[in-house]
C-alpha cells in the first residue's frame, strides 16, 4: 500500500514519455494518461478468460526493457579507488548515488545490470514526491483515495495519490549520476574485504573495486549485512499479486484510486475462503487509469508465516468475479513479497545498508519508495562530511556517523513503535482490522498521513496512541486491551535495548 515497495528479489525490484503501443491508445480515456515502459509484445492476440474473472492462465504481454543510455563504465584496469561503492542499481542505490556524487564525492555503482527497468509497481502520495522534486515521475495520479471498509462503510481521503513511472524515474537518476560523474560497472558482487581504512569489493568476473565505504544497496536478501545475534529475525511478511488489466468494465471511479477494500462479500459462496479470510484478511488495492484499464492487486497486509501466494490469488478470482471484472488481457503482472518489521541490522559496521536491507521498510504498511528517496541526502551529506572535507573521516568513524545519520536513537524508538503497530496488527482477525482501520482514518490528518509517512516522532507516536483509542468503538477498545499487552512489552523492552547499546 502507498509507496509500496513491490520486492520480488534482491537487487530491488513495484519513462521519457514513450508513444503508446497503438493496441493501449483507446484505452486511455482520462484526462491523464499512463505510459506503460518501452516494451516488447510476447503475444499478438488479444486473449479471452476462459472462465468468467479467472485470468490466471493468461500470460503478461508485455514486458519492460532496459534503458538505451552510453553509461560512464569503470574499467578495471584503471585500478582507480573509489570513495563509494554502491551495490545495487534499484530505486536506493541509483538515488543515493545521485545524491553523494552531487558533492563530487568518487562513486560507482554495481549491478549485473544497471539499465533494466525496474519490474514492480509503486504507489506513492503525491505530496511526498512533491516535496522531493519527483512529481514529474508520476505517470498519473488521483485527487483522492477511498477505504472501504465494509459493504456499508466507505471512507474518503483527501489526499492525492500517484503510481510512480519507473522508467521516466530512473532516467531521471541516472542522468543525474552520469553528469556527476559516477561510473557504472556490470558485474554481481561475490565478496567483500575489510582493511583498517579501506575495502575491496570482488566480483563475480574476478574483478576488484576498491573503495573507502561500501554501500549494499541490493535488496533485502544481501548477504552481506550482519544482524545480532541474540536478535531474532521474526519478519511479518506482506504478499500480494497484481496485474495491469485491460477488462470490459469496472465499478470504481476514475478520480479516486482504492487504498484498501476490505469486502468480503465475494466470499459469500466460497465457504473454505471465507473462514481462512476472516482470520488471516486480504484487501484490493486497486488504480482505475481508464473504464477498461486498471491495476488491481489483492494484498495481505502482513503475516507471519507468510500467507500462501495461491491463496492471495484464488481471493483474487473470486473478488473479481463477484465485482463483474472480466479480464481481457493481462499487461502486466507481479508478485509482491516485502519482509516487515524485525531487528535493524548490527549498528554501526563495515558495509553501510540502505534501502529494502537496512530496516527502513515500514514495518505497518510496507511502505519503503518515499522513505528511501528522502533519507538519501541525509546519508549523502553525513558521507560528505567525512569523505568531502579535507579531513578524510575514514574506518570505524566514517561508519558509525553513517550509521546514526540514518538511524539516530529517536528514529530506531520510532521505528519500534511503528514495529508495535505491526505486531498488534498480526493479532488482529478480518472484523478486528476493519474496526482499528475504521478508528485509524478518523484521526485528524496529521496523524494518519504522519504515520503512513514515517514523519512521526515519539510524542506524535503518544498523541496518536491516545487519539487512537479516543475514536475507537468500544469493541475495538476492547481488542486494543486484549491484543496489545504482549506487543507493548515487547517495544518498551526493545527500547531499553537500544538505549543502553
Amino acid at each position: 500500500m502507498g509507496t509500496r515497495l513491490m520486492l520480488i528479489s534482491p537487487p530491488p525490484p513495484t519513462k521519457t514519455h514513450n508513444q503508446f503501443t497503438p493496441s493501449i491508445i483507446p484505452l486511455l480515456k482520462t484526462h491523464q494518461t499512463i505510459s506503460l515502459p518501452t516494451s516488447r509484445k510476447t503475444s499478438s492476440k488479444i486473449q479471452s478468460t476462459s472462465k468468467f474473472g479467472n485470468f490466471l492462465d493468461l500470460k503478461p504481454e508485455y514486458q519492460p526493457e532496459s534503458l538505451d543510455f552510453d553509461l560512464p563504465w569503470f574499467q578495471p584496469s584503471d585500478r582507480s579507488h573509489f570513495d563509494v561503492i554502491i551495490i545495487g542499481a534499484g530505486p536506493a542505490g541509483i538515488r543515493l548515488a545521485e545524491q553523494v556524487s552531487l558533492y563530487g564525492i568518487k562513486v560507482c555503482c554495481v549491478d549485473p545490470d544497471p539499465l533494466s527497468i525496474w519490474p514492480n509497481n509503486y504507489g506513492v502520495w503525491l505530496d511526498e514526491f512533491e516535496g522531493l522534486g519527483l512529481q514529474d515521475c508520476l505517470d498519473k495520479t488521483w485527487p483522492m483515495a477511498s477505504i472501504y471498509i465494509d459493504d456499508n462503510n466507505t471512507k474518503y481521503l483527501d489526499r492525492s495519490y500517484g503510481r510512480v513511472n519507473r522508467r521516466k524515474l530512473k532516467e531521471k537518476l541516472v542522468k543525474a549520476c552520469i553528469f556527476n560523474g559516477v561510473q557504472f560497472y556490470k558485474a554481481k558482487v561475490w565478496e567483500i574485504k575489510h582493511h583498517e581504512f579501506e575495502s575491496f569489493v570482488v566480483c563475480d568476473n574476478g574483478t576488484k573495486l576498491k573503495g573507502s565505504l561500501v554501500v549494499d544497496a541490493s535488496g533485502f536478501g544481501s548477504n552481506f549485512i550482519e544482524y545480532d545475534d541474540h536478535k531474532v529475525r521474526n519478519y511479518g511478511c506482506q504478499i500480494a499479486h497484481g496485474v495491469l488489466v485491460e477488462v470490459d468494465t469496472h465499478p470504481f471511479d476514475l478520480d479516486k484510486m482504492v487504498l484498501m477494500d476490505w469486502r468480503d462479500s465475494h466470499l459469500g459462496n466460497e465457504p473454505y475462503l471465507r473462514n481462512v479470510n476472516s482470520k488471516v484478511p486480504t484487501f484490493l488495492y486497486a488504480m482505475p487509469f481508464s473504464s477498461n484499464l486498471i491495476f488491481l492487486e489483492e494484498t495481505s497486509l502482513v503475516s507471519r508465516p507468510v500467507l500462501s501466494y495461491m491463496e492471495v490469488k484464488r481471493r483474487m478470482v473470486a473478488r473479481l468475479r463477484h465485482l463483474g471484472i472480466r479480464v481481457k488481457r493481462v499487461l502486466e503482472d507481479e508478485k509482491c513479497l516485502i519482509p516487515m518489521g524485525g531487528p535493524l541490522p548490527r549498528i554501526p559496521q563495515n558495509v553501510m545498508a540502505f534501502g529494502g536491507n537496512c530496516g527502513v521498510v515500514h514495518p505497518s504498511s510496507g511502505y519503503m519508495v518515499a522513505r528511501t528517496m528522502a533519507l538519501a541526502p541525509i546519508v549523502a551529506a553525513s558521507i560528505n562530511e567525512c569523505l568531502g572535507s579535507t579531513r578524510m573521516i575514514r574506518g570505524k568513524q566514517l561508519y558509525a556517523k553513517v550509521w546514526n545519520s540514518m538511524w539516530p536513537i529517536e528514529r530506531r524508538f520510532v521505528r519500534e513503535c511503528y514495529s508495535f503497530g505491526m505486531e498488534t496488527l498480526l493479532k488482529l482477525d478480518l472484523n478486528e482490522t476493519r474496526h482499528f482501520f475504521d478508528a485509524f482514518f478518523d484521526l485528524k490528518p496529521y496523524y494518519w498521513q504522519g504515520f503512513l509517512s514515517s514523519r512521526l516522532n515519539l510524542k506524535d507516536f503518544a498523541l496518536l496512541s491516545i487519539s487512537l483509542f479516543g475514536h475507537a468503538s468500544n469493541s475495538s477498545r476492547f481488542d486494543i486491551v486484549t491484543k496489545c499487552p504482549v506487543p507493548f512489552a515487547k517495544m518498551m523492552g526493545n527500547m531499553a535495548l537500544e538505549s543502553i547499546r
